[in-house]
């Protein structure tokens, strides 16, 4: 039973912002703070910043002594069910800093000289050194920690998608971190019935496996610093080969050093930039997002239908009376076009205190393509969507109402949608003036370009580049 289904919202994975998860078990996907980390909106600086406060919280309390509030905090990190991400077989389950395991990580953090030494930075680096520790600890961390946050972001969905919630919702545990402290309230929240409550997660961050990995690490970046080490000490691990050569094999350093996480430690310790090498690393390539595909794959359900798309869309009529359908099934279509680069879609959105309202408004964290490429060149941290339903030509008045939506720190791009353009070289032109004037980048796309959009797509299987996107938008500027 699927959140989509359980609430009928009539839409497929690929056409929602959040992990369509089964509310009688869990999702085997993780939340990974290096993907929550390379988030560039306001919102990812929230949640880093909130993962951040909490570790160092923890961690200066062990260095002051304070370990009975060390484990009162780990201790509230107790996994709810609300999530449904992780390792399950059956029904939910966390595998979390709980209760039961609190002091135990305790006990491993305290007795580490990781944690000592200031080797530990963030919570991702437990999971190299620190022994107990793994990926759906650390993603069922994340996930209590960032409560707050992703609670506001299930009222957004809810309110988004038509989903009833239910007020006056024990919220669990909320980390406050300018107190330090945990706070508890009492929210508005979807009840699935005898499912409980449920807090939705951005497909954006999740993955498979964490970026961070101890066998990874150990293999790939400390060991080949211990292999210098010992050739520049003429350690008796030197071998001399037949032609002269000399090697330090792996093998013999496991032999020697062990390959556990206490051995991990006490090397890094000793070879700090190993460690400090890997986070570049990690910053530096970030794992992509799960692709349609793959969270089809993973949650067992049907992937994108880009055919039926192109159906529901031809079959809207043009007109005032088909308005909201044309937007609802242009938002459909973005959403699941356009995803990973835009998120977090929001219709009918509120600028300059109610007096203008924008049809539907992306976030733009793409990491690559086209709304990178535009991320880095022009003010575009939101993207704007306009969508006129009309069987007529869209003229001056259209642009100017889009234009007049953006702003340098909302952004200075958006997509105007309409059924049909007659006289395209005027509209061109139009776009162009507006440009010129320093009043934005319009888009136009007629039904046309989206089903050439979803073509690709169909044909692809995998990240786009948007070309059509690009070449109107150099069209603009040239």
């Amino acid at each position: 039973m699927h959140v989509s289904k359980y609430y009928n919202l009539g839409r497929k994975q690929s056409e929602l912002d959040f992990v369509d998860v089964r509310l009688d078990t869990d999702v085997p996907v993780f939340l990974d703070p290096t993907a929550i980390k390379s988030l560039e909106s306001p919102w990812g600086n929230e949640l880093s910043s909130l993962l951040q406060s909490f570790f160092e919280t923890v961690l200066n309390h062990i260095k002051n002594g304070k370990h009975k509030a060390a484990q009162a905090l780990l201790a509230s990190l107790s996994e709810r069910n609300e999530f449904h991400l992780g390792y399950s077989s059956g029904k939910s389950q966390g595998h979390a800093f709980g209760t039961k395991s609190a002091e135990s990580v305790w006990g491993a953090l305290f007795k580490s000289n990781a944690s000592l030494t200031g080797l530990l930075e963030d919570l991702e680096d437990t999971c190299l050194l620190i022994e107990g520790i793994g990926s759906d600890m650390i993603s069922d961390a994340v996930s209590n920690i960032l409560r707050g946050p992703l609670i506001k972001y299930t009222q957004d969905m809810c309110v988004y998608y038509g989903i009833p919630m239910t007020a006056g919702v024990v919220s669990g545990p909320l980390w406050n971190p300018l107190k330090g402290i945990w706070d508890n309230d009492f929210v508005t929240l979807p009840v699935a019935g005898k499912y409980g409550k449920v807090i939705f997660v951005p497909k954006l961050l999740v993955r498979q496996k964490l970026s961070y990995r101890v066998d990874e690490y150990y293999r790939h970046f400390l060991l080949p610093e211990m292999q210098l080490s010992e050739l520049k000490a003429q350690t008796p691990l030197v071998e001399v080969l037949k032609d002269g050569s000399r090697r330090v094999t792996k093998k013999a350093l496991m032999g020697k050093y062990g390959k556990d996480k206490l051995a991990v430690v006490n090397m890094t310790i000793r070879h700090p930039h190993a460690l400090e090498d890997y986070r570049i690393a990690k910053r530096d390539k970030t794992p992509l997002p799960l692709s349609h595909e793959d969270i089809a794959d993973i949650e067992k359900v049907d992937k994108p239908d880009w055919d039926l798309l192109k159906k529901e869309l031809l079959a809207i009529p043009p007109g005032n009376d088909a308005a909201s359908a044309y937007e609802n099934v242009i938002e459909k279509i973005f959403s699941a076009l356009f995803y990973p680069s835009l998120c977090n879609p929001k219709k009918q959105h509120n600028i300059h205190d109610g007096r203008k309202r924008i049809d539907i408004t992306y976030t733009n964290e793409a990491k690559s393509g086209f709304f990178y490429w535009i991320g880095t060149h022009y003010p575009s941290s939101l993207i704007f969507v306009e969508c006129k339903n009309y069987g007529k030509e869209v003229g001056n008045p259209e642009v100017d109402q889009l234009s007049g939506r953006f702003s340098p720190r909302r952004g200075t791009v958006g997509i105007l949608t309409c059924r049909n353009i007659q006289d395209k070289v005027r509209l061109t032109a139009r776009c162009k003036d507006t440009a010129r004037d320093s009043r934005g980048y319009i888009l136009v796309l007629d039904d046309h370009d989206v089903l050439a959009l979803l073509d690709e797509r169909n044909k692809v299987d995998g990240l786009l580049a948007y070309e059509l996107l690009r070449n109107k938008f150099m069209e603009l500027i040239n």
